[in-house]
């Protein structure tokens, strides 16, 4: 056999494996040569020759499932499937498709050709398969109250063990503070909630009265009231977050001073408080209630109350579309406000708005540190929630540490006060008391 023969030979038996069909699709949707290692359900593969980082592709589902569902989606489901799944390390994977992918993975007409051809030779093609159980459904006018719920629920009563396993002994899930390089993630987390407290002016005198809207799991209650003295009331709409954070209460002997509601915040009526925290809760308002929201806060403050508002934020703000993994998948109707948006509804709702800060590259610390712990902890996780919601929050987690790090999205605290009639806000001269 010549050279020649032997070349067309060994293109003829490539091409025939599944890596040799999906060589020229991969190559359409990441703009050229895989930059890591695809493997394939033959045992096939594309990409480089060795390497710990690997998308595996399991089964034709994952083709049949992006053509359905072209780009995000059913890159998505497929993965949630376990039609597709990615091994080493996530973040290095994800990094390393977000920067050869072109249009966002969205097929053009000639790699939707491509994949349609691919897909009939493998025998792919065929009705849509059902999405997997864990994706959300939502029912019923956006952001009512019922629809917030089922929200809040999809993502949060999945189970407080799971939540413990990847957050840690402080079950807090939203941004640390890492005041230096060593801090371990309890500390940090610990160290946010002293910068609300002081932001908040609960250090200036045992007793005040603090508000904590979508109080989760109960830290920023307990922190408050066992470091400051506050007398506390924590509302959420997640009934087991409610159960466990009652229960942290108890074990903190705190029962005297913090009180946890299972409660909608625009059913907070009759009542005054000197302080409000919101710590990742807003992001689950939508800009449609923005102003009620902060009319509502403004109405439950007494003069030189003050407000802490801690969220995620994206410039020109960002509605998570019913097509996009996140919405289906993790939080059904979030929504990201920009900052400057939120300044500007606080001041109309009668705030005067005294600082915002950025925490957006200890935000991405954070959630390395929870991706490490849930992968530590792999088997059991799966145990507690299954293979494909740990998958989901894998994925999530690790994107969005992505997200922060590369300035996509951030997170802001803004603080707002509530002057007197005679224009007092009870606030100190410099933030050194903030520390």
């Amino acid at each position: 056999m010549s050279t020649d023969e032997r070349k067309r030979t060994s293109e003829r038996v490539q091409t025939q494996t599944v890596a040799g069909l999906f060589a020229p699709l991969l190559q359409a949707i990441l703009g050229g040569a895989p930059p890591v290692r695809f493997e394939f359900w033959d045992g096939s593969f594309a990409g480089p020759q060795e390497g710990a980082n690997v998308v595996r592709v399991q089964s034709p589902h994952a083709l049949r499932r992006m053509i359905w569902s072209p780009g995000e989606l059913g890159l998505g489901r497929a993965y949630v499937a376990g039609d597709l799944d990615v091994q080493g390390d996530v973040f290095t994977v994800l990094r390393t498709l977000q920067s050869a992918a072109s249009n966002d993975a969205q097929l053009g007409i000639g790699a939707a050709v491509s994949a349609l051809g691919v897909a009939r030779r493998l025998g792919a093609l065929g009705l849509p398969l059902a999405p997997p159980p864990e994706e959300a459904r939502q029912r019923g006018r956006r952001h009512s109250k019922h629809r917030d719920a089922d929200a809040i629920s999809h993502h949060y009563d999945v189970g407080n063990e799971f939540y413990r396993l990847f957050l840690g002994p402080s079950l807090t899930y939203s941004c640390a503070r890492f005041v230096d390089e060593g801090t371990s993630l309890e500390d940090a987390q610990s160290a946010k909630h002293e910068l609300i407290s002081r932001k908040l002016g609960l250090d200036a005198r045992p007793g005040m009265r603090l508000l904590d809207i979508g109080c989760g799991w109960g830290s920023m209650a307990l922190h408050a009231a066992a470091q400051h003295g506050a007398e506390v009331v924590g509302v959420t709409i997640s009934a087991e977050q409610a159960a466990a954070a009652r229960e942290r209460v108890v074990e903190a002997g705190l029962s005297d001073r913090v009180e946890i509601r299972l409660q909608d915040y625009r059913d907070l009526s009759g009542e005054s408080f000197d302080a409000i925290s919101s710590i990742g809760m807003f992001e689950h308002v939508g800009s449609a209630r923005t102003a009620e929201y902060f009319t509502v806060i403004r109405g439950l403050l007494r003069p030189e109350g003050r407000l802490l508002n801690h969220a995620i934020s994206s410039v020109g703000g960002s509605v998570m579309g019913p097509k996009s993994f996140i919405a289906r998948y993790v939080f059904p109707d979030g929504e990201l406000l920009d900052v400057g948006e939120v300044v500007l509804a606080m001041e109309r709702a009668g705030f005067e708005v005294r600082d915002v800060e950025s925490l957006r590259e200890h935000y991405a610390k954070t959630l390395r540190h929870w991706v490490a712990n849930l992968e530590a902890e792999w088997d059991r996780a799966v145990a507690l929630v299954g293979p494909a919601r740990a998958r989901i929050w894998r994925l999530y987690m690790a994107a969005s540490a992505l997200g922060f790090e590369d300035g996509g999205i951030a997170i802001h605290q803004v603080l707002g006060v509530v002057p007197d009639p005679a224009g007092r806000s009870g606030m100190p001269a410099t933030r050194r008391e903030w520390g």
